[in-house]
């Protein structure tokens, strides 16, 4: 009953993450990825690191900003690169083979046993993710592949090295370290790349509000809880869930079709979820026994 509701509340996370496209698209000034992530990041952080008011020491500077590059900055910046270069739903099919990256790394830096299930269910979430948002019309394009490959590689190695490296204070101050040492890297980027907000609207400051607030602080303090405890290869397969609520979002507020294909493919994203987690758990168990 515990793992169920971790693995809720973690999902929380991708949920709200799949309300990024229609919040961007429908509330924020058109043109400014790098901007919105800054703004995503650092007023997010800098808030949770006011509560939390513990700073990083030692050898844990360079291990936030590291983090903080992996799973904010050089995530978001490849992913917006991609998402420029690639139609959306190519650059999602892409960036869907992080789960499949994080259970081989979690083997490499973490000794995770590798579960045939869990790579089965990895490529059936992969194949969802393709049937609900891929089109025929797509075109490939190099360099944008790469930097969808770059982007799920980086934050694969977050999330694993998140596990890795637990220190010992509290969820809300590890969470504001990273978020704040990502937003200082993506400043000076945005800064450079794009040019100053134009005067913003009410619609602008609730959307950059929202994912700041909601899409960032709240989100990460549970996916980053997620990690902890369920592990990076039980957590990832759950960010299947952001494309499947992007879409349900569209169709429900931008009147977008939703076909019966798209839906045979969330099923099938479900079902991945599901088999992913009983791997885990197994794998869990396995692990536990051994250590006795």
């Amino acid at each position: 009953m515990k793992r169920i509701s971790d693995i809720l509340l973690t999902s929380i996370a991708p949920v709200i993450w799949g309300s990024t496209y229609l919040v961007t698209t429908e509330l924020l000034p058109d043109g400014y990825p790098l901007t919105a992530s800054l703004l995503r990041a650092l007023p997010a952080g800098l808030i949770l690191l006011a509560l939390s008011r513990h700073l990083p020491t030692g050898r844990w500077w360079i291990k936030v900003f590291i983090l903080g590059a992996l799973n904010f900055s050089v995530f978001w910046w490849l992913l917006f690169v991609a998402a420029y270069r690639l139609p959306g739903g190519l650059a999602a099919t892409v960036t869907s083979i992080q789960p499949l990256i994080v259970l081989m790394l979690a083997k490499l830096i973490l000794s995770n046993s590798i579960k045939p299930a869990s790579v089965v269910a990895a490529i059936m979430g992969m194949a969802g993710v393709a049937i609900v948002i891929l089109t025929p019309q797509a075109e490939i394009d190099a360099i944008g592949v790469v930097a969808a490959l770059g982007s799920a590689l980086s934050m694969a190695a977050g999330t694993v090295l998140s596990r890795l490296w637990q220190p010992p204070v509290s969820l809300t101050t590890f969470t504001a370290w990273q978020l704040t040492a990502g937003g200082i890297l993506l400043l000076p980027i945005a800064l450079w790349f794009e040019p100053a907000l134009p005067a913003l609207t009410l619609n602008n400051v609730l959307g950059f509000t929202y994912l700041s607030l909601i899409g960032a602080a709240l989100t990460y303090l549970f996916w980053f809880r997620g990690i902890a405890r369920l592990g990076p290869s039980g957590v990832t397969p759950l960010g299947f869930l952001s494309p499947i609520t992007a879409i349900v979002l569209g169709w429900l507020f931008l009147s977008h079709n939703l076909s019966p294909v798209q839906v045979a493919g969330i099923l099938i994203v479900f079902t991945s979820i599901w088999l992913n987690q009983r791997a885990t758990l197994s794998s869990a168990q396995t692990n536990k026994r051994s250590a006795r």
